[in-house]
């Protein structure tokens, strides 16, 4: 619940009553589209968007080799496209998406890689929407959270939030009148301990990196069966884990969104299979402005330049991928690829600590009622996250789909029976995904690599990336939009000349006669001097730093990158402790 739910494994259940059972009973009604265009970080991810649409034009566009189509890597592309760039997007299947990705059987039915729900609290997926001119997608739901009580099977607790309030009073409200699952002293224990949260802000939610959520919520004095009965199944749900393993800073960026912004936790279904209600219509725009994407195109091996640069991408088919930068936006163990193709990466190495494979079903629903694609009156299509799976992941799909009946059975037992008596089964399909997120523990976020790697030409992107996000769909746009950032302003302090020689910004106006000059010339210039004196001052602030070995190297470098404009250019090997 707070985040997009990207599956370790993932099944797709079909249920239909047999003679005398009752049918699940689920009422799912679509609300209007909110009102998220206040929100303030929809209007930073509004203005984030558009400075690619409105930047200076390049006089020699870059050619940007992207592998994987996933949504990092459909964003990197897209936003490129629109700075005037030419991405060309490899992605190794036949299908878009990466893990929104889906796929149709022999019967026409769709299965989905995992079951994925678009929060309010997404501003850049919400814009990337409204840039493709498709936010009618959506479907919004009610704005409740429904929780399965644990200790009494077949009864289901709600947190309705009042549409009347304001955030975060609408959260506060929609916490003191729920009254199955706290008393009233948990609640008022629970709301003191998230005070700190409340007003700290993201900066006070970062700092919380190195607790898990249980040590966290002994610390602030909240009773254990808040973690009980709520932060086991969000914790399953954010990151396949339990709140002992979890880092605390995943839950509060979820809890803080939702009680900052009134919209924050409500939800929306996307009307149908997300290759072709969201992927297709992200290439189409990339190809529009002469972007290509092509599918079944896995990269075999990562050929280098003699001084370790990326010279080009050798594909399975023997083609090779020539390009003026590369991106690699593919899973987080798409750093192994890496690694073993070569590319010296020493600033991912930290990022090993990011993997995981992460007992049953967090999160379920019913997409026969929730998506207009799959509506059927008469049948029930389940999509459930089994999580966390390691050990599960290499158990038959038989002996998978044997546990989450009899999980469901607890869930709903006067409709679903073990034994299938009562609903039978008429089909199912299970996606496994090894390794879907990284493992969201203490201490990891240092971890996270930056969106421009220490190669020149060579950079990332991918929800395990460093953006303020988590591993969500949100996070996967987001980390696009830096890539394509990080990449569009080095074009603007150089481009590869004709002989692969760094030119200078000023020298590609060519011989302009003054009468010529142009309000995007003068633009460009102006944008050149203002980042090559940021360029300039980052250079003097490491070179001073490496001589105060006692002082910390990677914080102050941070640091005056942060104060300049959020990047940081020259980057060191993570420390782990």
């Amino acid at each position: 619940m707070g985040h997009s739910f990207r599956n370790p494994c993932t099944n797709s259940v079909k249920l239909r009553p047999q003679r005398g059972a009752c049918p699940l009973k689920v009422v799912c009604v679509d609300y209007p589209r909110p009102d998220l265009e206040s929100a303030q970080n929809f209007i930073d991810a509004a203005i984030l968007s558009s400075s690619f649409q409105t930047s200076p034009r390049p006089v020699k566009p870059l050619k940007v080799v992207i592998a994987g189509a996933g949504l990092a890597g459909l964003s990197t592309a897209k936003y490129l496209a629109d700075a005037g760039h030419v991405p060309i997007l490899l992605e190794a299947r036949d299908v878009l998406g990466g893990k929104v990705a889906a796929w149709k059987d022999d019967d026409g039915d769709w299965y989905e890689t995992g079951l994925h729900i678009f929060f309010g609290a997404y501003p850049n997926v919400q814009n990337l929407f409204g840039e493709l001119n498709i936010s009618d997608r959506l479907q919004w739901k009610e704005h409740s959270m429904i929780f399965a009580m644990p200790n009494k099977p077949g009864e289901f607790s709600r947190f309705d939030f009042p549409e009347v309030l304001p955030a975060p009073l609408n959260g506060i409200w929609a916490i003191l009148k729920n009254n199955e699952m706290l008393t009233w002293p948990e609640k008022v224990k629970f709301a003191v301990g998230l005070l700190p949260a409340m007003v700290g802000g993201q900066a006070y939610v970062e700092a919380q990196d190195g607790l898990t959520v249980k040590k966290w919520m002994k610390k602030q004095g909240v009773p254990e069966r808040v973690t009980t009965e709520v932060f086991i199944a969000m914790s399953k749900a954010l990151n396949f884990i339990n709140p002992d393993e979890l880092s605390m800073q995943c839950i509060l960026i979820a809890l803080n969104r939702f009680l900052q912004e009134k919209h924050g936790s409500k939800m929306a279904f996307l009307d149908g299979n997300p290759p072709e209600r969201l992927c297709i219509p992200i290439a189409n725009h990339i190809r529009s402005l002469g972007g290509e994407v092509h599918l079944n195109s896995r990269i075999k091996k990562i050929e280098l330049n003699g001084d370790g640069t990326v010279k080009s991408f050798l594909l399975n088919d023997g083609h090779t991928v020539e390009g003026d930068a590369y991106v690699f936006a593919t899973p987080v163990n798409g750093r192994k690829e890496v690694v073993s193709f070569g590319v010296k990466v020493d600033y991912l190495r930290g990022s090993a600590l990011l993997e995981g494979e992460s007992p049953l079903l967090s999160v379920y629903a019913d997409m026969s009622v929730t998506c207009k694609e799959y509506y059927n009156p008469n049948q029930s299509m389940l999509e459930l996250v089994f999580a966390p799976a390691e050990e599960w992941i290499s158990c038959t799909d038989a002996e998978i789909i044997d546990a989450t009946v009899k999980e469901l059975a607890k869930l709903f037992p006067d409709e679903i029976s073990a034994d299938q008596s009562k609903t039978k089964i008429v089909k199912y399909h299970v996606v496994k995904t090894p390794r879907s997120v990284y493992k969201t523990v203490p201490n990891c976020e240092p971890c996270r690599p930056l969106q421009r790697s220490p190669i020149d030409g060579f950079y990332l992107a991918g929800d395990f990336t460093k953006q303020k996000y988590l591993a969500s769909m949100e996070g996967a746009v987001l980390s696009g939009k830096l890539c394509a950032q990080a990449i569009t302003q080095n074009a603007s302090v150089a481009l590869p000349g004709g002989d692969g020689s760094k030119v200078p910004f000023p020298n590609r106006l060519g011989k302009i006669s003054p009468t010529k000059l142009s309000v995007s010339h003068i633009q460009n210039v102006i944008q050149w001097i203002i980042l090559s004196a940021q360029v300039r001052l980052r250079f003097k602030i490491c070179r001073i730093m490496s001589y105060l070995p006692l002082v910390d190297k990677e914080l102050w470098q941070k640091q005056a990158s942060d104060n300049l404009n959020g990047e940081v250019v020259l980057q060191q090997q993570p420390r782990v402790a």
